[in-house]
């Protein structure tokens, strides 16, 4: 039996109202939880009496040597927090930045040489100092040993802790013999050439830099290109960023305006500099070293093909042509040879 929308309308209407009627509207606060408040410090290096403007804490020990340092905690918040206070080894990331390691990782370096108390509690808005204890073995190598402080928080996330820490480094140096080293592993210089033929390919230049010193480093060197002739040098020059004692950096540059011709000689070298001044009595160890790639000018010689081709093409178009005229001329001769040799025959027989 088929309905009419007239008919069906009115009980739609009924049943929506019902609906309506049962299903209470909350307001639109109701569902928002309170907003819990943002929790915002920092630490940095202090004396006594409270941040003493340092950025960070350089220090050159000697072995077995032990100072007291302190810190500055920070609670800009509006309530109190504890702080968890943990001391680690320090490492550069890929972008050079300074780091230091999770709490899930054991540090075996200079992050153990600290000593610091397990947690502080700071009011809010107030500042506490903590002394911590710096103390080298005795069997220390000479060099650097970064490590870096900081104060942490675990909050939960659901299922997962997350820890959010603020500090700074500490950068610790046993005296000794100290050495400024930087090794070039994996050195690859590739040839990227254009289609073009009138413009010079680019030479990509690729190697590894490793700090084979004790002491954190910058590198400042260059990268040369010579043919066999040495008519068709270029150059430029490079850098290495800061790099800490057996760490290393993937270093890339490119020369452009550069010829095939053969076999090209690429040189790398290296100085190591250290970063406010080289220490007194420090070994200094440049290094230097060079990869031969051969390149062939195939666009230039594609396009020496195609000329010759179009020149010898053109030869033998000429050639047919003043042929084919040397042809019509002896044709066009032996014509009038007839006709000149018919005309002779007829004047002299007027008869025929």
């Amino acid at each position: 039996m088929i309905r009419t929308l007239h008919q069906i309308l009115p009980r739609l209407l009924a049943v929506l109202a019902a609906v309506l009627l049962t299903v209470p509207i909350a307001p639109t606060g109701a569902m928002a939880e309170p907003a819990k408040p943002t929790l915002t410090w920092s630490v940095q290096p202090a004396n006594q009496q409270g941040p003493d403007g340092r950025r960070w804490i350089e220090l050159t020990l000697d072995p077995g040597q032990s100072v007291t340092e302190h810190l500055a905690v920070r609670n800009f918040s509006d309530g109190a927090a504890v702080f968890a206070l943990k001391a680690a080894d320090g490492y550069l990331t890929d972008k050079g930045r300074f780091n230091m390691l999770q709490s899930d990782r054991s540090s075996v370096d200079g992050g153990t040489w600290i000593k610091v108390q397990d947690e502080v509690t700071v009011g809010a808005k107030e500042t506490k100092v903590v002394p911590f204890t710096i103390t080298v073995p005795g069997d220390a190598t000479p060099g650097d040993h970064p490590a870096g402080i900081a104060a942490t928080v675990t909050s939960a996330r659901g299922t997962v802790a997350v820890e959010s820490r603020v500090g700074f480094r500490v950068m610790m140096r046993a005296t000794g013999t100290i050495t400024a080293a930087v090794a070039v592993d994996d050195l690859t210089a590739t040839y990227e050439q254009p289609w073009n033929p009138f413009s010079a390919g680019t030479i990509r230049v690729k190697y590894t830099a490793t700090n084979k010193g004790n002491i954190a480093v910058t590198g400042t060197g260059g990268v040369t290109v010579t043919d066999l002739t040495g008519l068709a040098e270029r150059d430029a020059k490079t850098g290495v960023e800061q790099i800490f004692p057996g760490d290393s950096r993937e270093i890339e540059t490119r020369i452009a305006g550069v010829w095939a011709l053969g076999p090209l000689s690429t040189s790398v070298t290296v100085s190591p500099a250290v970063q406010g001044g080289v220490p007194s009595g420090a070994l200094i160890e440049p290094t230097a070293v060079d990869v031969t790639i051969w390149t062939l000018p195939w666009p230039q010689l594609a396009l020496a093909i195609l000329l010759g081709a179009l020149l010898l093409s053109s030869r033998t178009i000429t050639r047919r042509r003043r042929h084919r005229l040397a042809d019509l001329l002896a044709r066009a001769r032996d014509e009038g040879r007839a006709e000149a040799r018919d005309s002779t025959l007829v004047a002299k027989d007027p008869d025929k």
